[in-house]
Order: structure tokens, then C-alpha cells, then sequence
């Protein structure tokens, strides 16, 4: 009995330990700059939710509807994880919208071994708690790995405790959705300019800034539509909204997970590589610039057939963003001069077009 009330008593100074990192983070927030997103929040979260339940790993998931993924916002114990939607024990709580617990993951038809396949972990047991936003809508899920007591999880005990850290997280990934389509372009669903600097100084800065040894080079393609006014002329502005809807899904399906489009403005995009150099991310453009010459946008059973141009350039992290950005765009604007359709990078000689 003693030793319960002393187990319990070390849980309870654990999570106030866990709430009082997070006020400290919180109170010091604006003297250090903010935070960009909320990935900060949900660490400290994801480690109440691990001491909670007394598990080995804790991470949670937010529900992209979007994009049909589950994306790990934080997780402590594992890198992210992006997966289907349908996918694993964290996809069938959310469909079933109920907590779900296995203690014995391998018998389960649910369970996707290819994690533990590839990083060597062995997991026994997971409790997976789905998270609401405050109109009871599912925005995500909270998972928790290996027991510690290797006993398992229990359903009623364990649900009780992890609960409290989903209806934090619930609330905080509803604020952190709403910062979210502050920074989405409402018809392209790309990230849109506010979005850009929040993830340059929040990701790609961040990557090239890196040891010498861990740095990562960062490239910036800049494209835009040629003769894009004369869509909107001939077909109507609808017609120049699908066109606009058919280059960033081209855009998005023609780059990496690690990569990122955004909607510039009017017919403008970017994209930002990440571990590319100049030649690779002019190699990126050009293949894009086949795929969208090559595509068709049907509108209301009319076909109509576009180009793009492009401009690349390396990202120098010791300038502002939009100093490299404007670099990319003075290539663009030759692209645009010199004949349209084509790839332009730097060279010695100042500039060339880069072959089919």
C-alpha cells in the first residue's frame, strides 16, 4: 500500500515537473520570439502523455483530412512519421472514434510491423485515445508504446490518465489548425507567403544552419505561368482557377516529402528543397517543366494547354529569405525574356538556359 501511495506520489511530482517546464516555455515565449508552430507544445505534451501512463514512447497525431495522412506532430522516443489515413491502430481509432489498446501488437491485424522491422525496436503493447477539437470533430491521436511494467495497457486505468494530455493537445492542435489555414492559400490548398517564412525560419533555416558535418544545403525554385492573362481572357477567371488548381497539384506530385510548394501570388509559386544543390534543383525544374507541358487542364470539356517558366537558386543562410528568393526571381524574369518555357540558373557568364 505504502509503495503504491509512494508510486503514485512520484507520478503526480513527475507531471507537475512536466506542466511547469511548460508554463516556464510558455511565460518566455515572446522574449525569445514565439514559437512558429506549436511543435514545441506538443513535445512537452507528448512527454506528459509517456509519464502519464508510465510508457516507453508517446507521440501524437494530428489528422491531415486534406492530404488523407496522419502526420506525428511530436513524439518523444521516434523521428515523425507520416502515413495513410487508413493505416495502423492510430487510423482505426479515429475511424472508430474510441480508444483502442493492444497488448499484443503482433496477433493484430491492425498493427504495422515495418517500423520495428526497420529500426530494430520491439514494441508489446499500445494504447492509441482519439483527440477532439471543441465542436467534438476528430483533429487527431494520442499513442503510447510499451508499458514500462511490461504488463500492458489497461483500457479503463490508462485511458483516465491519457485522456488528460488529449484534451490539452486537442485544444492546442485546434489553435495550431487554425494557424494552419492562416497559412494556406484557400484554392490551391498550397502553403501560401505567410506560411513560406514561418517554415523557412522554422525548417529550412534551420536545416543549412546545421554543423558543418549535419548541414543541409537548401535550394529555391521560383515558376510562374506563361502567358497566364491570356487564360483568363480567353476562358474566363473559373477557367484560370482550374488552371491555377491543376499546377499545384502537378507542382505537389513533382517533389519530395522534405520539399514544399507555395503560392507565391497570382500565378507565381515556389518551392523549396531541401538537399539540393543549384544543378539538382534545376534538374527538378525542368522535369516539372516537361510534366505541366505535357499536361492538359480540362475545363468544362475544353482543353487547355500551358507552360511555365522557371528560376532556380542556391539558399544562402546568411542572408534574408527574401534575398534569396529575389535571386531566384531575377532568373525567372529571364526565363520570362529570353523565349518562356525554359530553366534558368546562374553561371559564370551570369546566366544559361538549362537543356532538355
Amino acid at each position: 500500500m505504502n509503495s503504491d501511495k509512494s508510486d503514485q506520489s512520484a507520478l503526480f511530482n513527475r507531471t507537475l515537473d512536466i506542466t511547469q517546464d511548460l508554463y516556464n516555455k510558455m511565460s518566455t515565449a515572446e522574449a525569445e520570439g514565439g514559437w512558429n508552430d506549436h511543435f514545441g507544445l506538443f513535445s512537452i505534451f507528448a512527454e506528459l502523455g509517456r509519464t502519464l501512463v508510465e510508457a516507453d514512447r508517446c507521440s501524437f497525431w494530428k489528422w491531415d483530412k486534406i492530404n488523407h495522412k496522419l502526420i506525428t506532430n511530436a513524439a518523444v522516443g521516434t523521428d515523425q512519421i507520416i502515413i495513410d489515413e487508413n493505416t495502423g491502430l492510430v487510423g482505426r481509432a479515429i475511424r472508430e472514434k474510441k480508444p483502442i489498446v493492444t497488448n499484443d501488437p503482433y496477433n493484430c491485424p491492425d498493427f504495422n510491423s515495418s517500423v520495428d522491422k526497420s529500426t530494430g525496436y520491439t514494441t508489446k503493447s499500445i494504447l492509441v485515445i482519439p483527440c477532439f477539437n471543441c465542436k467534438g470533430e476528430m483533429i487527431g491521436a494520442y499513442q503510447a508504446i510499451n508499458k514500462l511494467d511490461d504488463k500492458g495497457f489497461d483500457l479503463e486505468h490508462d485511458v483516465r490518465r491519457l485522456s488528460l494530455a488529449a484534451v490539452v493537445c486537442g485544444i492546442t492542435l485546434e489553435a495550431d489548425t487554425f494557424l494552419d489555414d492562416s497559412q494556406t492559400d484557400k484554392l490551391t490548398k498550397l502553403r501560401n507567403r505567410m506560411g513560406l517564412h514561418s517554415d523557412y525560419k522554422s525548417k529550412y533555416l534551420k536545416l543549412m544552419q546545421r554543423s558543418d558535418d549535419d548541414k543541409v544545403t537548401v535550394s529555391v525554385i521560383m515558376c510562374d505561368i506563361d502567358h497566364f492573362k491570356r487564360v483568363n481572357d480567353t476562358y474566363g477567371h473559373n477557367a484560370g482557377d482550374a488552371v491555377l488548381e491543376h499546377v499545384a497539384k502537378n507542382l505537389r506530385e513533382s517533389v519530395r516529402e522534405s520539399d514544399t510548394v507555395y503560392r507565391w501570388g497570382g500565378e507565381e509559386f515556389i518551392i523549396f528543397l531541401a538537399k539540393a544543390d543549384l544543378d539538382q534543383s534545376a534538374f527538378v525544374a525542368e522535369r516539372i517543366r516537361k510534366r505541366i507541358e505535357a499536361s492538359v487542364c480540362t475545363f468544362e470539356g475544353t482543353d487547355i494547354k500551358i507552360t511555365m517558366s522557371f528560376g532556380c537558386a542556391e539558399m544562402d543562410p546568411s542572408v534574408p529569405v527574401e534575398d534569396n528568393i529575389k535571386v531566384a526571381d531575377t532568373r525567372l524574369y529571364i526565363a520570362k525574356e529570353t523565349g518562356r518555357n525554359q530553366v534558368i540558373k546562374e553561371t559564370i557568364e551570369g546566366y544559361e538556359k538549362v537543356d532538355s
